[in-house]
């Protein structure tokens, strides 16, 4: 099971008031949500491996030089040499290192790779996974993943993480007409301004998957836009063809990584924690409670 970490702890800071907080008063909702959160995962997947997947870099500057845009509106501050600083609630910051020092006490492995976001690392422990995997997170960009074969599934929460969708490429012909390896390429003509993407003017989901349905992916799109008996219409042809230097790149922006230099961890599921003393100073200071507690418990089961 692989954790998308920073699209779980933001959806605990939503949906826990921020009247949870420490015995100093700082909050610590999206620490006790997160807990929660993986609590109910492993009580309801029992998972073999369980990685916490960190963005070590939220907006890798390889993806930066490619498509300047990208994420540009949720930079905060901007540092020469280093990551930018992303923008996120205040109260929420001061919450993350606590969330690590509590996973690195518990023994979950938690991995973040320097120029690279946590998607990145999903993609590289999913490609060397000998067995299913299980991505939970709350980004549709992972759908990309997707792999019956391979039996690779995403589980999106629609509700905490009691709901989840159960997303395999049944669910993707279902909903966007692409499989897993397509939904990269529907993603990117599509465009999506959260992240900073144009995608291609014009192009909605709908007529992406249509493209998608009637040239099999990008490249086959691309041969199209070239051949004149191909069946597009005019302002298709036209706007596929001023959008080539954006489908030029954008590949390689939107399309995780496989290929992360992983450091060598210990994936397998704790049973007991790795450092319990500071495990109990870290419950004590920051008021984990019951949270802690019940995971503990189901970790120990």
């Amino acid at each position: 099971m692989l954790l998308d970490t920073a699209s779980l702890y933001f959806r605990a800071y939503f949906g826990v008031p921020d009247s949870v907080k420490a015995p100093d008063g700082t909050p610590v909702n999206a620490v006790r949500g997160l807990l929660d959160f993986i609590d109910r995962l492993v009580k309801d997947h029992r998972p073999a491996h369980l990685v916490a997947c960190m963005d070590a870099d939220w907006r890798p500057q390889w993806r930066v030089e490619l498509i300047p845009s990208y994420k540009a509106h949720r930079v905060a501050e901007e540092h020469e040499g280093g990551p930018d600083e992303e923008e996120v609630p205040d109260t929420l910051s001061p919450q993350v290192p606590v969330i690590e020092a509590v996973l690195d006490a518990l023994g979950i492995a938690r991995v973040g790779v320097a120029g690279y976001e946590a998607d990145d690392v999903i993609g590289t422990f999913t490609a060397r996974a000998e067995g299913p995997v299980d991505i939970v997170t709350g980004d549709r960009d992972l759908y990309q993943l997707v792999d019956d074969a391979r039996d690779v599934r995403v589980l999106y929460p629609l509700k905490g993480v009691g709901m989840l969708q159960v997303t395999d490429e049944s669910l993707l012909r279902e909903k966007y007409g692409v499989d897993g390896s397509g939904y990269a390429d529907l993603a990117l003509l599509r465009g999506d301004p959260s992240d900073g993407l144009p995608g291609v003017a014009g192009v909605g989901e709908k007529t992406a998957a249509k493209l998608l349905a009637e040239f099999g992916d990008l490249a086959g799109i691309l041969a199209a836009v070239d051949d004149p008996r191909a069946r597009l219409t005019p302002t298709q042809r036209k706007r596929l063809t001023e959008a080539k230097p954006y489908l030029a790149v954008a590949p390689k922006v939107v399309r995780v990584a496989g290929d992360v230099p992983l450091p060598d961890v210990d994936t397998a599921l704790p049973h007991a924690p790795r450092d319990a003393a500071a495990l109990e100073e870290l419950a004590v200071r920051w008021g984990l409670g019951g949270s802690l507690q019940r995971l503990l418990t189901t970790l120990a089961q």
